[in-house]
């Protein structure tokens, strides 16, 4: 599919500003129109003073249509800069809008899948970038167009021959520019390739500077870290090398118009067929073709980086979203069934396959295996983060794709091993669960966590910030926080992975008796490697490389299946060595 030009893209997101940009357009247009004034009043005082005039009065009218031309120029090119930034940051936080709203429509994987970093650079920073060239784009460049264009149009009507010759140096001055500016839009994503992936670098460096010191690795590290910047620096000093030429050149020889004009001019003056009127009005407007000619192919690098934020940011708009029905429908109960389910999170990979199970609404299941045999994933497509397309995922034998994703959520608590905290107050991040819950029902649903007395001996309590990620709390806080903000949403459906994985031994029991008060009466999803754990649950599901390996209570799978047997057994022989 042809990929539409990037300004025909940003204008169809902003539609609602589309008066404000033609408004700051005309009135560009119409400034420009009389700011060519000064230069024909210009024209007409040097002719009247080389004619030997002195009166005054001759020359003060001039001087005052070319002082109002200049007043209205100025006047009205404020005015279009004036709504055409109005327009402009009304764009970027409709596109910036369109993208949070677009996120929660995303698969997580789609999510998950991003470079650390590229989403903030996407609605932050590069949609940002966009800002300057798109004020000024629009009224700017129509004005640097259309006023070489305007004058060129006048020379051709006073001397189609002194019209020519004021424009030679234009395609000669622009064959250079475009050796330059032919491979402008490659060079310009190579320049962002080697800066995202330096900043990928540096990312990695200080998240991982904690493991560098551990294993005494800051030279390695370090040596990759200066690597990329180089290979940065480089890259951009051996692209500004080869374009200084064209450039340079470009840049001298547009503005050279009087090289031609004025023999030209002088030899066809004196053979008479020039009026020295017309000699010198072609002169003084020659002067005023390469300056906006010029001032408009600056916006070159800057279209170019446009395109490549346009393109970004449709590539986000575009994702393939999760398909949801719109309108709530009625789920009978919280039953969850998977039926021949095959998934995985790219095209060419699954990492479930052929999956059927069966949860009964109240029950407590447990999903146990080896690492990576695709547990998180089957919790996960339940909880709706993904969609199937091989199978259906149901609740209440309802598929879950008809049921709306904000309906969907609702049923679902999540609590995994590593919860996200936002960097907000205490308070505030239990209050997630329910935005509407009073302080008294935060604090409660703390208390029922086993979480309120650490809260309390916090320097400031419940308003106490946690940082970023919760980075002022240890994990086991963190994890206690994230179960008192399930418990606070009270979904009917619990979906616990490794919940207490980063749980001490001595707050484990204060951690799996909140657990107990979150399930009670729910239907309760468990993935536990502590198999002791578990052991008493209603359904045991074993799963192995993508498949169902077995299911049933902890003593049949004991007797009926080798894989369960052994991976207890293990269990029990890691506790009998902790114990001596």
């Amino acid at each position: 599919m042809q990929q539409q030009n990037p300004l025909l893209r940003i204008w169809g997101w902003g539609k609602d500003e589309h008066g404000g940009l033609i408004f700051a357009i005309v009135s560009a247009l119409i400034g420009v129109a009389l700011g060519m004034l000064p230069y024909f009043a210009a024209a007409q005082i040097i002719i009247g003073m080389l004619s030997g005039e002195r009166s005054l009065s001759l020359y003060l009218p001039w001087l005052g249509l070319g002082l109002a031309g200049y007043a209205a120029r100025t006047l009205l090119y404020n005015m279009a800069l004036s709504a055409s930034h109005k327009a402009t940051f009304s764009i970027l936080k409709a596109i910036r809008q369109r993208i949070l709203k677009k996120l929660p429509k995303l698969p997580l994987g789609t999510v998950m899948d991003m470079q650390s970093g590229k989403m903030k650079q996407i609605i932050v920073d590069q949609v940002d970038g966009m800002e300057t060239t798109l004020a000024h784009l629009f009224p700017e460049m129509t004005a640097n167009v259309a006023a070489p264009v305007l004058i060129i149009i006048y020379l051709f009507v006073l001397d189609w021959r002194m019209a020519l010759l004021s424009i030679v140096t234009i395609p000669v001055g622009m064959a250079f520019m475009m050796s330059v500016m032919g491979n402008y839009s490659k060079d310009y994503e190579g320049a962002v390739k080697t800066t995202q992936e330096m900043n990928s670098t540096v990312v990695e460096y200080i998240n991982g500077i904690e493991v560098i010191k551990a294993f005494n690795q800051g030279k390695s590290s370090y040596a990759k870290f200066t690597k990329r910047v180089k290979a940065n620096a480089s890259y951009y000093y051996n692209w500004m090398k080869k374009s200084q030429f064209g450039t340079a050149s470009g840049y001298a020889v547009v503005p050279a118009t009087l090289i031609t004009i004025l023999p030209a001019g002088w030899m066809w003056y004196t053979g008479g067929s020039l009026p020295m009127e017309t000699f010198i009005t072609v002169i003084i407007l020659s002067l005023g073709i390469a300056g906006p000619l010029l001032a408009a192919m600056n916006f070159v690098d800057t279209l170019a980086i446009v395109g490549t934020t346009v393109a970004s940011v449709d590539e986000l708009l575009s994702a393939e979203e999760q398909q949801h029905g719109e309108k709530e429908v009625r789920i009978k109960s919280t039953d969850m069934e998977l039926s021949h389910v095959s998934f995985g999170y790219h095209a060419d990979q699954n990492i479930l396959r052929d999956v059927s199970l069966f949860i009964p609404a109240g029950s407590l299941t447990a999903l146990v295996g080896p690492s990576g045999s695709g547990k998180s994933t089957i919790a996960k497509l339940i909880a709706g983060f993904w969609d199937v397309k091989e199978g259906t995922v149901s609740m209440g034998g309802l598929d879950e794709k008809k049921i709306p994703l904000k309906q969907l959520y609702d049923k679902v608590a999540f609590v995994s091993q590593d919860n996200y905290l936002f960097d907000e107050s205490v308070r505030e991040n239990i209050r997630m669960g329910k935005l509407s819950a009073t302080d008294k029902e935060v604090e409660a649903a703390a208390k029922a966590a086993g979480c309120d007395a650490f809260i309390r001996s916090l320097e400031k309590g419940y308003e106490t910030n946690v940082g970023g990620g919760g980075a002022h709390l240890s994990g086991g806080e963190r994890q206690r926080i994230a179960i008192a903000r399930a418990m606070l949403k009270d979904a009917p459906i619990v979906i616990l992975d490794e919940a207490t994985a980063y749980i001490d031994p001595e707050n484990e029991a204060v951690i799996q008796k909140a657990i107990a008060k979150l399930v009670q009466g729910k239907t309760v999803i468990v993935i536990a490697h502590r198999l002791s754990t578990i052991k008493d649950a209603d359904q045991i599901v074993v799963v192995k490389d993508g498949k169902i390996e077995a299911a049933g209570r902890h003593e049949e799978l004991r007797k009926g299946c080798l894989l369960y047997e052994s991976m207890w057994q293990a269990h029990i022989g890691a506790k009998d060595g902790d114990a001596a």
